[in-house]
């Protein structure tokens, strides 16, 4: 039994985060969701519903899971005591090795300055224990699956980012600029001047948990 994600809430008490079954959960609910919707992989609020069921059905008390509000600006999900959130990338650009992240936060409020915008998206971070994703990687017949647990430490990292402005756009500029790890870069952040989010583009995957993978025949 896998053992990642242990948490007590009292002595005597734990609630296992991460298991095996969890993982084997969200697959079949995964397989069943196929079932209707064969070619679109659950996303949205879609993925919330069947993460928080797969939370459930594994085990974990019902007592302990509670949804917070929809388009929450923190954590999708609560269980026993950590805070999560939920990510897909489920389109058909995503690559095996490298994860996007298409809205981290929204910082949309000025002023638009490199160190404000940071500290806005360490703040959000702040707000949950755990970002939990799922991924979709498509092919002719089938949808290779993979669940990743990414390390809001790793996301940390953005403090470190030099931020130029990027592109061509009238008005607000967009800000980027890449973020590195032991003389590696990790992924790239972007700040997005039209619509104010804060976008993850090419995480590595090796530097993330990959929890489990499987193939969706189509």
């Amino acid at each position: 039994m896998c053992l990642r994600g242990v948490h007590s809430l009292r002595p005597g008490y734990i609630v296992q985060i991460y298991s095996d079954r969890l993982f084997l959960t969200v697959q079949s609910l995964v397989t069943q969701h196929h079932t209707i919707y064969p070619r679109i992989p659950p996303q949205g609020i879609y993925f919330e519903a069947l993460a928080e069921r797969a939370f459930h059905l594994s085990g974990v008390p019902s007592a302990h899971i509670a949804q917070t509000a929809r388009n929450s600006p923190g954590h999708d999900i609560i269980v026993g005591e950590e805070r999560i959130s939920l990510k897909t990338e489920t389109g058909r650009g995503t690559k095996s090795g490298r994860i996007a992240i298409t809205k981290l936060c929204t910082t949309e409020r000025e002023p638009w300055e490199a160190r404000v915008l940071v500290d806005r998206t360490i703040d959000h971070l702040s707000r949950y224990d755990r970002m939990f994703m799922l991924r979709a990687i498509w092919s002719d017949s089938v949808v290779h699956y993979q669940l990743v647990d990414i390390p809001l430490d790793l996301l940390r990292l953005i403090q470190q980012a030099d931020l130029s402005q990027v592109g061509r756009r009238q008005g607000r500029r967009s800000l980027g600029g890449d973020v590195s790890k032991d003389d590696e870069v990790v992924f790239h952040v972007h700040y997005d001047g039209s619509d104010g989010k804060c976008q993850i583009r090419n995480l590595l995957l090796e530097q993330c948990d990959l929890l489990r993978e499987w193939d969706q025949r189509l």
